[in-house]
Parts: structure tokens; C-alpha cells; sequence
């Protein structure tokens, strides 16, 4: 059989399938502004204030190396017992069901890690099947693509009574097309919205490109609620760990005070871990401050730190003001 009698096969098995879906699609139903205005929906629920309402659907991303599941993770436990993380910027009121799905972490790694958040907590489960996870390491044959529907199938019988999905990570979970076409994005789109749907709230966690910002289409972005980035501080070093800065590049349902960046460095001894926050403009004066101790003309702390002249201006401006410096 040639190549185009192939194709000609294809195409008429396509052309049939549309057929029958638009032969057994529901009609579309509409509302008047009248009754959109009067129909009784309830006030959505906030699972982790601000970042993440019930039925939300929320990415953060970040470069390798940053910290990215140790987040995760801590907000998985965070919302499984019903606290607070990051120095009470984001808040839990009461314990929700979660369901933790790691894509490349050795279960070695991970029992490690979740061992370390559950010593440094102030909090405890109520119930242990608040947090369930699953792991690679404990499949038979690994874990199926989730941007096929065979692979979200055979995840569905472990969301029952779920109420929050997290996805570490969408590169390794989700492995249909190439990231930065928006086509390979359909997929894994339609499912996310069926989830929220069904009352169920994703995270998901994602790499950063060279840039900083996520990797691919920037289509993901539309259907979201949130979008985090942790970013590198210019004065990262290496040996620093989990230092990063938080910025939201989408806040759908917050903002002020709330949607301000801010530093975070997980800090650990014999075996707990504590989250050192500062406000970024804290950080910044402080950096300011250093410099401009060590002789650092205005325009030369500019250039060591990558910010405007203007901002060092200001800055060394509130330092004499606030006594910091002469």
C-alpha cells in the first residue's frame, strides 16, 4: 500500500470520527444577562491564599536547581494539613485532600524531602490520606504520558475526593509535541478544564528557559489563574541552595500588597528547614547599602546589581533618611 493510499486512509478515519462527535455533541446553551446575573453560584473557595482557589489552575516555573519541588511539595503538605507557608504569605485555612504526582524524582529523593517538611512543620495530618503520592519509582512501568488520554485515564480512579492535583513536572508528565508549539498544549488544556469542572484544582510545575520565564507556548498562560516565576537574585550563589525571589507574572484574583515579590531561602539544621522571607525592596536596599559602603559610585551599583540609576538614587536617599548610611 503507497504512502498517499495511507494517508487517504487517515484523513477519511479522521473525517468520520468529527462526524459522529458532532452527530452525539450536545447544543451549545445560552444565557441572557438576566439570568447569567441570576443564577446562584457560589463564592469561590480559596484552598492557599491568594495563589489558589478552588478549581483554580496555577503554574509556577523556575530554572534547574532553584528549588522548585522542594515548593511544591512544602505547599502540598501546607495544604494537606491546613497551615501556612513562607511566613504567612500564603495560607491554608483547613486541611484539603491532595494528590502529589512527581515525574522524575528518585522516591529515595523525594521520601527524604517530605520527611524533612514534615519535622519542620508546626503542623501535623489529621488524616494521612490527605497527602497521596505517587512516584515513579513505584510503578511497574513507569508513569504514562498525561497529555494522552489513556494517560489521564489511568490517573482518574486516584482523584476521587481530590481536591487539589500536583503536577511535578509538566516536561517529564507530559510528553506529546514540543513545548513551544501551542497545538501540543491542547491536549493536556482540554483535560485541566474537565478537572476544574469536576470541582478538582491543578498546580503545576514547569522549567524555566534561558530567559527565566517558562519553557514553550505561552498559551498555557490563557486558561491559568496563577502564574508564579521564582527567579535567581543577582547575587545568587550556588552554594546558597533554595534562594529565590517570587514573582507572580499572573495574579487573576489578587493584587496589591498581595501580589508583591518577594525573597525566600530555605534554611535547614539537624534535619528541619525554615523559610527565611524578606520583601525584594528590603533586599535590594540592603544590597544598595552594602555597595554603596564598600565606595561604589551610583552608576557603578547600578551596573553590579542590574537596576535602574533611579532606583539606587531612591534607595540611598531612604538609607541617609532612615540613618543607614552617611
Amino acid at each position: 500500500m503507497s504512502v498517499i493510499n495511507v494517508k487517504e486512509r487517515i484523513n477519511r478515519a479522521e473525517s468520520y470520527i468529527a462526524l459522529q462527535t458532532e452527530q452525539t455533541r450536545p447544543p451549545l446553551r445560552s444565557l441572557n444577562v438576566r439570568e447569567l446575573l441570576e443564577l446562584e453560584i457560589p463564592p469561590r473557595e480559596i484552598i492557599l491564599s491568594p495563589i489558589l482557589p478552588a478549581q483554580g489552575l496555577v503554574m509556577f516555573s523556575a530554572p534547574r536547581g532553584i528549588g522548585k519541588t522542594h515548593v511544591a511539595l512544602w505547599m502540598a503538605y501546607t495544604i494537606a494539613c491546613g497551615g501556612e507557608m513562607f511566613n504567612k504569605k500564603w495560607q491554608c485555612e483547613k486541611p484539603y485532600k491532595v494528590l502529589f504526582v512527581d515525574g522524575e524524582m528518585p522516591a529515595s529523593t523525594l521520601q527524604m524531602r517530605l520527611s524533612s517538611i514534615v519535622a519542620s512543620s508546626d503542623k501535623e495530618l489529621e488524616d494521612v490520606d490527605n497527602l497521596k503520592i505517587i512516584t515513579p519509582d513505584h510503578q511497574e512501568v513507569g508513569i504514562p504520558n498525561l497529555c494522552t488520554t489513556s494517560g489521564q485515564e489511568w490517573l482518574e480512579p486516584h482523584l476521587k475526593g481530590t481536591n487539589l492535583l500536583i503536577l511535578d513536572n509538566l516536561s517529564s508528565l507530559c510528553r506529546s509535541g514540543r513545548e513551544n508549539e501551542s497545538e501540543s498544549w491542547n491536549p493536556l488544556q482540554g483535560w485541566l478544564l474537565k478537572l476544574r469542572k469536576e470541582g478538582i484544582s491543578v498546580l503545576f510545575v514547569h522549567h524555566a528557559g534561558k530567559g527565566g520565564n517558562q519553557r514553550g507556548t505561552s498559551k498555557k498562560e490563557d486558561i491559568l489563574d496563577t502564574v508564579i516565576v521564582l527567579r535567581k537574585p543577582n547575587d545568587y550563589d550556588q552554594r546558597e541552595g533554595a534562594r529565590f525571589e517570587v514573582h507572580y507574572e499572573k495574579a487573576r484574583s489578587f493584587y496589591g500588597e498581595e501580589a508583591s515579590p518577594f525573597e525566600a531561602w530555605l534554611k535547614g539544621d539537624h534535619g528541619t528547614m525554615t523559610w527565611q522571607v524578606q520583601e525584594i525592596e528590603d533586599v535590594q536596599l540592603n544590597n544598595i547599602i552594602d555597595l554603596h559602603k564598600d565606595g561604589l559610585k551610583q552608576r557603578e551599583i547600578a551596573q553590579e546589581l542590574g537596576i535602574g540609576l533611579g532606583t539606587v538614587n531612591r534607595g540611598i536617599k531612604r538609607a541617609k533618611k532612615e540613618g543607614k548610611v552617611k
